[in-house]
């Protein structure tokens, strides 16, 4: 399965206990040449939102079983964790599912 499949997989999943967002990032150029890209931080995670029984937040980052975590993926769940959010590198629908349950 690739990364985008699994993610649409965990996202329908989680439905049943959270509010999840997928956040498209990119870059482009306006009609009169200025470039632009979106705006959240780099490494932000896959998908992210709040637990719906206690309003917790989550951040998840979806990675395939060979997939690596870039440095400010890594960043951006630590600093979320220390805030208290549910984080985690999630590999299966199942993980992603314990964590929200547990986290």
């Amino acid at each position: 399965m690739n990364e985008a499949d699994l993610m649409n997989s965990i996202r329908i999943a989680l439905t049943k206990y959270a509010m999840v967002f997928r956040v498209n990032v990119g870059s482009g150029k306006t009609v009169d040449g200025r470039f632009f890209s979106t705006g959240v931080p780099k490494g932000y995670s896959d998908l992210s939102g709040h637990r719906k029984s206690d309003g917790k937040a989550f951040y998840f980052e979806v990675k395939t079983e060979k997939g690596r975590i870039r440095k400010e993926q890594a960043h951006f769940l630590k600093v979320m964790k220390s805030t208290g959010a549910i984080t985690g590198i999630v590999r299966s629908v199942e993980e992603a599912v314990k964590l929200i349950e547990g986290g």
